[in-house]
């Protein structure tokens, strides 16, 4: 028995609801009710025990509460009512009230004032009242104590009869072959309480003997001990020994299915050591067999001879091992590796460069140079078709090729194009966050665990030498205390070295030459030099609004019709509303964003499509079901508009100028806004700027001192303070191509002079006063489009840039092309900001100065 805790706060809260819960009642049930006297009893609580009638059972009772009711009980012809405590929750905090009257049969006071008691129950029955308890002491106050009470509970308990009815035999019957059952299961069950389980008639005692007998929890052994009618007792009882016989069942059928399968690993483990020994005594031995059956794999690989060597040396070291070593499962690992790889498998190319056209025209829009360089791969391989022994042509080594551009325009799922161009196999490991030099190069085989490196695992993979390699995310490695990736890579990349890659975990040469590797990143930055001096850039630009009008007509729609479970019904895009969420629901280079707004717009759709009984086994089939999407549908459909041109004012503004921005993500807007006041010529910078903005800022301001003669400026450069602010401070920024706009945003602020509305810029300007070249154009060209921008100003350098870009984009902005801050200003201002020349004489001083008032308007 466990020491009953928490006793006096349980009997405090049974004398305080003394007279509030139980009305006292000493009255006698008629007799014909099968009435008995209510009894008063000392309580006797039992920590998660319940006792039964017509049981026997030996307790010790060592905690207060139970030897004083064993002390009073001496006094009360021996008798107690036991009651389970439980956890201390509900009215009785812990009581339950039903519980069974006990006679102490027998009792041993032992030496430390506890007792071994044998009780014997007689009836069951309920608590109806309390009579009196142990005091509580309360009271927070230092000296103040109440007088304790009695340190036992006497209760009043009233009989639960059962009353009367015929004995139903089947119902015992059934509930004693199931308890037979559960002795049979549970092996806990004594031979003497089956034996009288199986002798009782008397559903009463038969139900006693049982629920006593049960390895069930308390609170179920108080359910069934509180049932009155002796009939809905038994099928209680039987419905819990079903249960238990269910849950014993599965027990039984999992044990025995765990216990079968470790006889059988013993029995085989026992035949294979006695074949061991029948084979030494014939001369004979399995497991040189399998030792020539791994020599024989690795053989038909046709490797290297340096390979077939080293395989031959470990298989002869693992013929001298005990099989079960630690060493030789890592032998037979090592061993299983060469066999599985690739020695001289190669993939035949196609040879059709209108068919690889046709395929790589038919997955990708666009995307003009990276289709010529694999067509003209392609062709090389065409022209060199002379073809050495192992298969591969001589002097061709696969291209090492980088795609760049900004997420979601397609780059990865060109490599797989690429491979289905050329007729090889294709893999794909993703490079994002890996920091572990192992990740390539692999463990040594000596590591618990170890492993070849991706590089080699892939190659597996491939089955070939010449597969087309993925290597997503390049520019996301990282690199810590474990090595450097990017460093491991650079052999890998190397055409001059990969043909003898070694991997730590094979330490043998492997033949990388003939893969064709294809790296892709979003931006170059990330990327160490020595490993982008080994990749053949090519650029994948961001898609301006009618490429991603066609891509979604011909790519994106059909694919969510399929997917979304729409491809039978007859539901269609007009052009404006396509148009409408390019413009207002997305702000990317790429269309995966675009793609999630379709799926959006085509799950409500498929919703409805539903709701009106369309599809497999609906009144009504898909065919049926026509929608065509237009514009005035996308709010019902997506929402409201995403993105609105915050940033972009359309009235003239002093001082403030908008630049373009190339990110990893496309291009962006660049709003500079610039407010002067009195001071000391100090320049403050803010918006979250990197130390090369910063510097262009400077630059911008310097040349305007330098030049102040050239232009009306109404403040004093040198005693007014700057302050030069880009909006969306929580936003890194740099780069040097902003400088003519900070320069114009500084020159408006000076002259008092707004510059011309929805003009956008882009150029790094000098301290002479150039404009220099810029890169990502078509982002940002595209970033000005987007954001509803009139006029451009470019570097006069990026002519041939823009020369390539596609018409339409070309045709929906006019460019202005700028060698000079002066003749940016004079777009952005005209020449009324400039000084008038000295006056000149005569007819031609007229004619020059009536032609700088019209300028000036």
């Amino acid at each position: 028995m466990k020491p009953f805790r928490g006793w006096q706060k349980i009997a405090g809260i049974f004398r305080k609801r003394e007279r509030k819960i139980l009305p006292r009642r000493r009255e006698v049930q008629p007799a014909e009710a099968g009435g008995r006297e209510l009894e008063e009893l000392v309580l006797l609580p039992l920590n998660g025990i319940v006792l039964f009638p017509h049981t026997m059972v030996p307790l010790f009772i060592t905690y207060k509460p139970g030897i004083a009711a064993i002390e009073e009980s001496l006094g009360r012809d021996l008798r107690l009512f036991a009651a389970c405590v439980m956890d201390a929750a509900g009215p009785f905090q812990g009581f339950s009230l039903c519980g069974t009257v006990v006679r102490i049969v027998q009792r041993l006071r032992l030496p430390d004032g506890s007792f071994r008691v044998i009780l014997q129950g007689e009836y069951r029955g309920t608590i109806t009242d309390i009579l009196h308890g142990p005091a509580v002491p309360s009271g927070t106050k230092k000296g103040t104590e109440k007088a304790a009470g009695p340190a036992y509970t006497l209760v009043q308990v009233e009989a639960i009869h059962s009353p009367p009815a015929e004995t139903n035999s089947a119902l015992v019957q059934a509930v004693q072959r199931s308890f037979a059952l559960y002795a049979e299961l549970s092996k806990k069950i004594g031979a003497d309480t089956a034996a009288a389980v199986e002798k009782a008639e008397n559903p009463e005692r038969l139900a006693n003997l049982i629920s006593n007998a049960m390895a069930v929890k308390a609170e179920k052994k108080v359910e069934l001990l509180s049932i009155a009618g002796a009939e809905k007792r038994l099928e209680a009882v039987l419905e819990t020994l079903e249960l238990e016989n269910e849950i014993y069942s599965v027990h039984k059928n999992i044990s025995g299915k765990v216990k079968s399968r470790l006889e059988k690993n013993q029995r085989e483990y026992i035949l294979q050591e006695q074949l061991k020994e029948i084979n030494k005594e014939l001369g004979k031995d399995k497991t040189e067999d399998e030792y020539a059956d791994l020599e024989k794999a690795i053989a038909a690989r046709n490797p290297p001879d340096e390979v077939m060597a080293k395989a031959q040396k470990e298989i002869n070291r693992l013929r001298k091992l005990q099989p079960f070593s630690p060493e030789a499962g890592v032998l037979r690992s090592y061993l299983e590796w060469i066999a599985d790889l690739p020695w001289n498998e190669f993939s035949s190319d196609s040879a059709d460069p209108d068919k690889a056209e046709k395929i790589l025209e038919e997955d990708h829009f666009d995307m003009r140079k990276a289709k010529d360089r694999i067509l003209e791969f392609i062709a090389v391989r065409q022209l060199t078709a002379d073809t050495g022994k192992d298969g591969r042509v001589p002097g061709i080594k696969g291209p090492i090729l980088c795609f760049v551009g900004p997420p979601g325009t397609g780059k990865t799922s060109l490599g797989k194009s690429v491979a289905r161009a050329l007729g090889r196999k294709f893999v794909r490991i993703s490079l994002g966050g890996v920091r572990d030099e192992a990740e390539i190069r692999g463990h040594r085989k000596t590591y618990v665990g170890a492993l070849p490196g991706k590089i080699i695992q892939s190659m597996r993979r491939a089955g070939t030498m010449n597969p087309v390699f993925l290597l997503d995310e390049i520019d996301k490695l990282s690199s810590d205390f474990r090595g450097d990736p990017a460093s491991a890579l650079l052999e890998v990349l190397d055409p001059e070295q990969n043909s003898t890659f070694t991997d730590h975990y094979m330490e043998l040469a492997y033949d990388l030459s003939g893969v064709l590797f294809i790296a892709t990143a979003n931006s170059l930055n990330g990327i160490p030099y020595p490993l982008l001096d080994r990749m053949e850039i090519i650029e994948i630009p961001g898609y301006g609004e009618n490429e991603k009008l066609a891509i979604a007509k011909q790519f994106l729609v059909p694919k969510e019709l399929e997917e979304n479970g729409l491809g039978r019904a007859k539901l269609s895009f007009t052009d404006e509303s396509l148009r409408e969420i390019i413009r207002h629901w997305t702000m990317e280079s790429g269309v995966r964003g675009l793609e999630r707004e379709i799926a959006r717009a085509l799950r409500r759709i498929a919703r409805e499509a539903v709701k009106k009984h369309h599809g497999p086994g609906a009144e009504k089939s898909l065919e049926s079901f026509k929608r065509l999407i237009r514009r005035g549908d996308l709010e019902k459909l997506l929402g409201r508009r995403k993105y609105k041109k915050d940033l972009v004012f359309k009235e003239e503004r002093i001082g403030v100028t908008y630049g373009l921005a190339w990110t990893e993500t496309g291009g962006a807007m660049l709003p500079v806004e610039t407010r002067a006041f009195a001071g000391s010529g100090e320049l403050i910078i803010t918006g979250n700027l990197g130390d090369v903005m910063k510097e262009s800022a400077r630059i911008a301001l310097s040349w305007l001192r330098s030049v102040t003669e050239n232009y009306k400026f109404y403040l004093d450069i040198a005693k007014t303070d700057f302050h030069i602010h880009v909006p969306e401070g929580a936003i890194p920024k740099d780069g040097p191509s902003a400088g003519i706009t900070l320069a114009s945003s500084l020159l408006s602020t000076l002259c008092r002079k707004a510059p011309r509305p929805g003009t956008a810029m882009t150029g790094e300007l000098t301290l002479t006063g150039r404009i220099l070249p810029i890169g990502g154009l078509k982002e940002k060209v595209l970033a000005a489009i987007r954001n509803g921008m009139d006029k451009l100003l470019l570097p006069g350098d990026n002519r041939e840039d823009w020369e390539e870009l596609d018409k339409d984009i070309r045709e929906a902005i006019p460019v202005e092309f700028v060698e000079n801050a002066e003749e940016a200003f004079v777009h952005l201002f005209g020449t009324g900001i400039q000084r008038k020349p000295r006056a000149k004489k005569g007819k031609a001083a007229d004619s020059a100065n009536a032609e700088e008032e019209k300028n000036c308007g």
